[in-house]
């Protein structure tokens, strides 16, 4: 039988759902590290904020009607020739603004002042005192310890402004021009190593911008619903669901919205964790009543990735088949007109490099697998504003269990990334019982939310061994457990010596074929998080 060819249509006014006009902080991105944490220190103040390239023009930013521009740091400097600057237009916005690092080196040149670049650089924690206690410094002691990241500094403040801080090594490092609402700060006070640095980011969009808490999950929701339902109509929708918390929350989301016309597919791959597939379909299909297709291609999988051995061999295998599989179950849904995926506001700004132009890193682990361009459906994600914590408080806020909302992240390969090697049948069973027992000690022990991602890895070798009298030559596994806030850093953590003694006993007491367990304690930089 033929398959009919469907395309993505990625067009916004035709395919995407329509954004709420909630209050909004717009953050131009110029490369900083910190861009992402600026943006979730004003939404945990319940405003939401937007993420757009430096460059974006004034008239786009204008249309957004911002209630205050923040132009983040970077690793540029204005010294240089080809600094990066934004739209001069942004100060004929008659919003206000502020500058973190770069960006208040940026305002000040713009507005001719002068930034020189000094050998007496600011790197870690430095003591800052205030001389202005208005404004973005009201209601704060008159010193704070401050965490710094910078080698220029301002040496003329522009006309109409005042230095509002200073520092022992900077004695400008914060600049402010009343009339005209505009700021400059030297520091960061999106980290959590600033003293009152979420105090400061609220006071400009409080007593500076005149925002208001209104932007909660609660009212996302609602939103959410009603634009879906404005959008989608009386059309169909399907959606790969992979039973994590991101698609799992756009599942009921759609549910909600336009009840039997959205169709969930979920394809068991054979490369999930033990138990996955059967909680997946008693969850969403028994508890939840979605419309749900439960599509088993196991064995075709696993026969596409027999003798690859290269990890993004397998990715790409994984990806590809995923993509035919959807394929096919979507073209025996009669009237489907739109695709829904779990994105997330991450994936949206990595999409984008901070000049605007395409990223040069493309994800091969997205929710659906990175479903084809050329299906010819348009494109819902009703979640591409949020960040993962906030995608939790949406589930939890629409009644999912903990197990869906609290569930670490998995990848998109699933476990064959974690099979260093071949991929078998074989293989897999070994490996999901060793990660199952590694799951349930981490659970047991009350650390399962504490841990960013706890799992084990199956390792190419044989270690030999002693059974009685006999040498035996079995397989060896090693167990991971990082700390992270994003993914983006990791750190190992650091067991129990007990917790860690009854993981390994219970492995290779329990789970047959395996005879050495080792613990790694590399932390993210140098290594990854996953082995491959």
């Amino acid at each position: 039988m033929k398959s009919k060819t469907r395309r993505v249509s990625r067009n916004k006014k035709k395919g995407e759902v329509a954004r709420t006009k909630q209050q909004v902080i717009v953050i131009l991105d110029f490369g900083s590290q910190y861009t992402q944490l600026i943006a979730r220190r004003v939404r945990e103040n319940k405003v939401f904020s937007r993420i757009l390239p430096f460059n974006t023009p004034a008239k786009e930013i204008a249309a957004l009607s911002p209630k205050g521009l923040i132009l983040s740091g970077g690793p540029a400097s204005v010294t240089e020739k080809k600094s990066p600057y934004p739209d001069k237009g942004i100060f004929k916005l008659g919003v206000p603004i502020l500058g973190i690092c770069y960006g208040m080196q940026a305002i000040a040149e713009m507005n001719g002042g002068r930034v020189k670049h000094t050998k007496s650089r600011e790197f870690g924690k430095v003591e800052c005192f205030i001389d202005d206690n208005k404004d973005m410094f009201a209601g704060l002691p008159g010193n704070l310890s401050c965490w710094a990241s910078h080698g220029d500094y301002v040496t003329k403040m522009p006309a109409g402004f005042h230095t509002s801080a200073h520092t022992t090594n900077t004695p400008i490092a914060a600049i402010a021009n009343r009339k005209k609402k505009i700021y400059g700060i030297q520091f960061h006070p999106e980290v959590t190593h600033t003293d009152k640095g979420t105090q400061i980011i609220a006071n400009f969009m409080f007593k500076v911008c005149g925002c208001l808490s209104r932007w909660t999950m609660h009212s996302f929701i609602k939103e959410s619903i009603e634009n879906i339902k404005k959008t989608v109509g009386k059309d169909k929708v399907v959606l790969g669901l992979s039973g994590g918390v991101d698609s799992s929350v756009a599942a009921i989301l759609l549910h909600k919205s336009i009840g039997r016309n959205s169709r969930c597919i979920f394809i068991d791959n054979g490369v999930m964790r033990a138990g996955e597939p059967e909680e997946v379909k008693k969850v969403f299909r028994n508890i939840y009543h979605l419309n749900l297709d439960y599509v088993d291609r196991s064995k075709r999988f696993l026969d596409r990735l027999k003798g690859v051995t290269d990890p993004e061999e397998k990715r790409k295998v994984i990806g590809d088949e995923f993509v035919k599989v959807f394929e096919e179950e979507a073209d025996k849904v009669k009237g489907v007109k739109f695709l829904a995926q779990g994105t997330l506001y991450p994936d949206v700004i990595e999409s984008v490099s901070p000049t605007g132009a395409p990223s040069s890193r493309i994800k091969s682990h997205h929710n659906v697998g990175g479903l084809p361009a050329h299906m010819k459906l348009k494109l819902v994600e009703p979640l591409r504003d949020l960040f993962k914590d906030e995608v939790r408080l949406i589930g939890k806020e629409l009644g999912l269990p903990e197990n869906i909302i609290l569930r670490q992240p998995f990848p998109g390969p699933g476990l064959a990334i974690r099979i260093i090697g071949e991929v078998t049948k074989e293989r897999l069973n070994l490996l999901r019982e060793v990660d199952k027992r590694v799951l349930e000690e981490i659970t047991a022990a009350g650390l399962y939310e504490q841990v960013w991602q706890s799992f084990a890895v199956l390792l190419p070798i044989k270690s030999v061994g002693v059974m009685g009298d006999e040498r035996t030559y079995e397989n060896v596994v090693a167990i991971r457990c990082v700390t992270s806030l994003d993914g983006m850093t990791a750190d190992w953590v650091k067991l129990p010596y007990e917790l860690l003694g009854r993981i390994s006993n219970r492995i290779i007491n329990e789970v047959r074929g395996v005879n050495r367990v080792v613990y790694d304690i590399s932390s993210k930089p140098p290594a990854t998080i996953e082995w491959e």
